[in-house]
């Protein structure tokens, strides 16, 4: 079995509200010098050594991630 990690990010283009509301709180925290920050999601799963990488970003891009607005990254994690 293998662990497959993958973290899915709004396009650079695309707004990010969430980001931008947490950017906003930091000051206010007094915590400075954070000019950005963008929200994703992460995701871990736990697969077969057999699923090859074409269908793990087939999962990603048609399950875990909107491909219109999202991009995403695979990564295989050894345990």
């Amino acid at each position: 079995m293998a662990r497959v990690v993958v973290d899915v990010m709004p396009k650079p283009e695309i707004l990010d509200p969430q980001g931008q509301a947490v950017a906003g709180a930091l000051p206010r925290m007094g915590f400075a010098g954070v000019r950005e920050v963008r929200q994703g999601k992460h995701f871990e799963l736990d697969i077969d050594d057999s699923v090859d990488d074409e269908t793990l970003h087939r999962i990603a891009g048609t399950l875990l991630a909107n491909p219109v607005i999202e991009d995403w990254r695979v990564t295989r994690v050894s345990e």
